[in-house]
Order: C-alpha cells, then structure tokens, then sequence
C-alpha cells in the first residue's frame, strides 16, 4: 500500500456494515463507506479512474490499521506493503453524491513476501456493483526499498480468513483473473 503522507486521515473510509441490501461476493468483508465528492469528478461527468485506485488505498490501509498494523506502525518496523501488480474490472460509473461501499478481503498470503487483496465497489442506493479489482503486494524494507520478509507482524494479521478462502476459491475462475480480456 502506498501513503505519501502519514497524517492525511482515512475519516471517509471509516469501517461500517455493510447494508443489508448489498451483495459482496465474499464474506466478512472489511467495508468503508464514502460519498462521492465534486472533486472526483471529470470531465466525463463521473469519478474518475485515477480516484477509485484512491479509495482502495484508503481502504486498505483503514483495514491494515483495523488489524493492528497502522501507518505508524509500519514505519516503526521500517517495513511496508507495496504494490506489484494491480487488476481492475470497472463495471460502472460513480457520480457526484453518491454513496458507495468500498469492501476488502485479504485472499492470499505466503506468510513471507507477499500477499493478495481483493476489492468491490458497490453503489449504496441500488446495489450495483462498480468495480471489482485485486492487488498484488510485497513486503518491501522502508530504508532500501528492496523486497524483504515479513515481520512477525505482517504474518500474524496478512492471513486470509477461513471462510474467506473457502469462497474465494468456489468462485468462478474469472472472477478469479480480474482484469483480464474475457471471451
């Protein structure tokens, strides 16, 4: 996960239920909720691309920091997750006033150098989903920006859940491969 600033606050991305009328593909989810702001919005009359890759930072360092590992945190190890590779489906539009419900799930981890999230955008107001996407991380040392191992505390709370896994795996292989042409 990436962070220019560590004091910018993730108060948008706060951890809510998620409304009973969504429908996440996976269970237990981490969710935050925000409501689209004039800012994010192009010339398009939408969100634009660039924001949505925004509130999945957010979210998941809102959800690193609801597991015990905070910005702080991170920098006190001198060890953070960084991006390796990024899949995105954009599925439809975000408009100005919008609330959506931005859900994370950690669904991969080698208990050593990297681990998977998954992510889905919903829209509060109908349900309909907005984006699915899945980022690949690596642990990398602050000081070198090399790869490195993870510390014991990235291994203890970078773990996928249980039923998490059970229904990652019964999903369809492509909503599996996100991000990628389909036929």
């Amino acid at each position: 996960m990436s962070h220019r600033d560590p004091k910018i606050p993730v108060a948008s991305l706060e951890p809510t239920p998620p409304p009973q009328a969504l429908q996440f593909r996976l269970p237990s989810p981490y969710v935050g909720t925000h409501r689209v702001n004039p800012t994010e919005i192009d010339a398009y009359d939408h969100v634009n691309n660039t924001i949505y890759l925004q509130w999945l930072d957010r979210t998941a360092w809102a959800h690193s920091a609801a597991l015990g590992l905070s910005i702080d945190d991170c920098l006190k190890l001198r060890r953070g997750m960084a991006v390796r590779h990024t899949r995105v489906d954009y599925w439809d539009a975000a408009r100005c006033g919008d609330d959506v419900s931005i859900a994370t799930w950690i669904v991969a981890s080698d208990e050593r150098l990297r681990c998977t999230r998954r992510f889905e955008i919903l829209r509060i107001a109908d349900g309909k989903r907005l984006l699915d996407a899945e980022i690949d991380f690596f642990c990398m040392n602050l000081d070198t920006g090399k790869p490195c191992r993870f510390p014991r505390e990235f291994i203890e709370r970078y773990k996928p859940l249980p039923d998490v896994l059970t229904a990652y795996g019964a999903q369809p292989e492509t909503l599996q491969h996100l991000g990628q042409w389909r036929t």
